[in-house]
């Protein structure tokens, strides 16, 4: 059985591939979604907030919008919470006083 070139080269393209994604899977599974702390147009996502996803966001702090932060430590720090909530995050409570 004859192994032309091209078989070769799209095993190895795949093997490098599946390297690369193995290498990063770690670095984002460490990251929590943080709800109530993105300003409005920084947000990664939402949760049924009315709005496509990233940057969408029109509501500084939305308990429905999240934001991508490295623990849940930090989460807190911001004013988050790990699920979502109606409601503002409480750095957009602070901005109201």
């Amino acid at each position: 059985m004859k192994v032309s070139p091209l078989t070769v080269a799209a095993a190895v393209a795949g093997a490098v591939s599946l390297a690369a994604v193995a290498t990063t899977t770690p670095a984002v599974a460490a990251k929590v979604k943080c709800f109530g702390a993105a300003k409005a147009g920084q947000n990664d996502c939402n949760t049924k907030a009315g709005h496509d996803c990233a940057g969408h966001s029109k509501v500084s702090y939305s308990g429905m919008d999240f934001k991508t932060v490295a623990s849940a430590s930090a989460c807190t720090k911001l004013g988050g919470q790990l699920k979502p909530f109606k409601g503002m995050g409480k750095m957009g409570m602070k901005d109201k006083s």
